[in-house]
């Protein structure tokens, strides 16, 4: 197989993956990490760096709209940043002493999580009407688009929240993925924001979490030009097609495919780690 062959089959199979990750609401790393793995032989360190740039890549393109139309909420984004970022640093230096069987062990426990949330999730969401002391003295409160109207919503349970949030860094530069299933986790069920919120205050944190990440897996040498271009590419390229495709497919559907799929990888990649396949 060429350079040039498998550059485009790793480009067309990061069109899908990104694709499928903007409809279902989890982002590709989930999808990119295992094929990688299981698919192309690529060590998970290097599969990890090569996600964590696409992560970033494609969060910075949708952060600025979803900020421009009034849906992510920054000052709770920049709050709890410094939990996922501090997280981030910790999982990237754990990543650099795990061995790749352990890491994989690890990634498919977190998959049927991922896949379990992508099942259950809903699609709509009251936002709570009175938030907490700490949301109040932060002013983490605020407003966003709904029907032609501003809907208000303020924030619980904060610091449950910022501890989760802690977490979800941690997950996100040991293997390498943007863990916006855990973010929204925080943000939607803890929290009690709008899931129209979560998931957008949640992609603006998962771009700053995984350059936190990226910059580590890069002084370990995780992040090979070759690999991570086309991985690149192909996830930009798939979320923006998911973008269009977005309101033309029913979601709920998808989403359930979506976690069966995901049961399935989480079984070889735990197989793996144990030394065969399920």
């Amino acid at each position: 197989m060429t350079i040039a062959f498998f550059s485009l089959l790793i480009f067309v199979v990061c069109l899908a993956a990104g694709c499928i990750g903007a409809l279902s609401g989890l982002g590709g790393g989930v999808i990119i990490v295992p094929v990688l793995v299981l698919a192309f032989g690529c060590d998970i360190h290097y599969a990890a760096g090569a996600s964590l740039v696409s992560v970033v890549a494609t969060s910075s393109g949708a952060a600025a709209a979803y900020l421009r139309d009034g849906y992510s909420n920054l000052r709770i984004a920049m709050f709890l940043e410094i939990a996922t970022t501090s997280g981030a640093i910790f999982g990237s230096y754990l990543a650099g002493r795990l061995d790749s069987r352990t890491i994989s062990i690890i990634f498919g426990l977190i998959l049927i999580y991922s896949a379990i949330t992508a099942y259950y999730k809903k699609d709509s969401r009251h936002p709570a009407p009175v938030g907490d002391k700490l949301a109040e003295k932060l002013k983490l409160s605020g407003t966003y688009p709904e029907a032609g109207e501003m809907i208000a919503y303020a924030p619980r349970r904060v610091i449950s929240g910022f501890v989760v949030m802690l977490f979800a860094g941690t997950l996100s530069g040991l293997l390498g993925i943007g863990s916006g299933a855990m973010k929204v986790l925080a943000l939607d069920q803890i929290m009690a924001l709008p899931l129209k919120v979560s998931t957008t205050t949640s992609n603006l944190m998962i771009g700053v979490t995984a350059s936190a990440s990226s910059g580590m897996y890069f002084k370990h040498g995780y992040i090979d030009p070759a690999l991570a271009g086309p991985v690149v590419l192909g996830v930009v390229a798939g979320s923006m097609l998911g973008a269009r495709l977005l309101p033309t497919i029913k979601t709920a559907v998808l989403r359930k495919g979506f976690a069966i799929v995901l049961l399935v990888v989480s079984l070889e990649m735990i197989g793996k780690g144990l030394g065969g396949r399920f």
